[in-house]
């Protein structure tokens, strides 16, 4: 090999797949208008950037398994726009909605408002950090460790949605708003374990029910987005302690 091919190899190398990275600027930049129209009060708007970010941040690995086109750089960059989108934008949301009529009451309020808010976004963070280094391992196949980012961002968000879609003002549900961010922010670190449903093969056959099934929910997401949407999310949310104690029951009953 010549010093001109060795340069081209070179550069090969340190260059970056383009279409899984497009899908993760989609996510980075869904996160980001989302923070933009939460600033303008637009807090329906907001909502929807982030369900469409994690719409493009399911779709950038999987293009990226399909097409065999991983790299370190595509994951790292991931992690990024998720904590932008799921973290920060998804925090700021339930902080510009509801947390921040919690200083109306008293000084000592008003920061445990946004110091919910900034769990929530430190949890993110966290939750990725492990994510990352404990991806590709044998725990991380099947089960997550903690409720992932987008699943916490899509009960926050959602509960979000649904208020606003009602027309509620966020000092009305402040306290359920705050017990969600630190709720979901306490998920995300913790060691309750979740289905990853990446075992689930989309190439074999399945019996006609599921399709039917599916069908059933494309169409009430389709009719009443925001409250079918949440309602999902926190099912997904609920499943993971649900389950820890139903394990631990089971350890606890005697043996027969």
């Amino acid at each position: 090999m010549n010093d001109s091919d060795t340069v081209r190899e070179s550069r090969r190398k340190r260059g970056i797949y383009l279409l899984p990275n497009l899908f993760t600027t989609g996510t980075l930049f869904a996160g980001f208008y989302s923070i933009i129209a939460a600033t303008q009060g637009r807090f329906e708007v907001a909502a929807v950037a982030i369900f469409v970010a994690m719409l493009t941040d399911m779709l950038d690995g999987r293009v990226a398994r399909l097409t065999h086109t991983e790299s370190d750089f595509g994951i790292q960059y991931d992690s990024l726009a998720d904590l932008v989108a799921f973290g920060l934008a998804s925090g700021l949301l339930a902080y510009l909605y509801s947390l921040e009529s919690l200083a109306y009451y008293s000084d000592v309020a008003g920061k445990l408002g946004w110091l919910a808010a900034f769990f929530y976004a430190a949890s993110a963070a966290l939750r990725l950090a492990r994510f990352n280094i404990t991806r590709g391992g044998a725990t991380e196949k099947k089960i997550f460790l903690g409720l992932p980012s987008p699943a916490a961002a899509g009960l926050l968000v959602g509960f979000v949605w649904v208020g606003a879609d009602f027309g509620i003002q966020g000092s009305n549900l402040v306290v359920f708003v705050f017990a969600l961010t630190v709720a979901a922010g306490v998920l995300m670190v913790s060691n309750v374990r979740y289905d990853s449903f990446k075992d689930l093969n989309f190439g074999e056959r399945v019996p006609f029910r599921y399709i039917l099934f599916m069908l059933i929910v494309f169409v009430l997401i389709v009719i009443d987005p925001p409250r079918i949407l949440f309602l999902g999310f926190l099912v997904y949310a609920l499943s993971g302690p649900v389950q820890a104690l139903r394990r631990r029951r089971r350890r606890h009953q005697p043996q027969a």
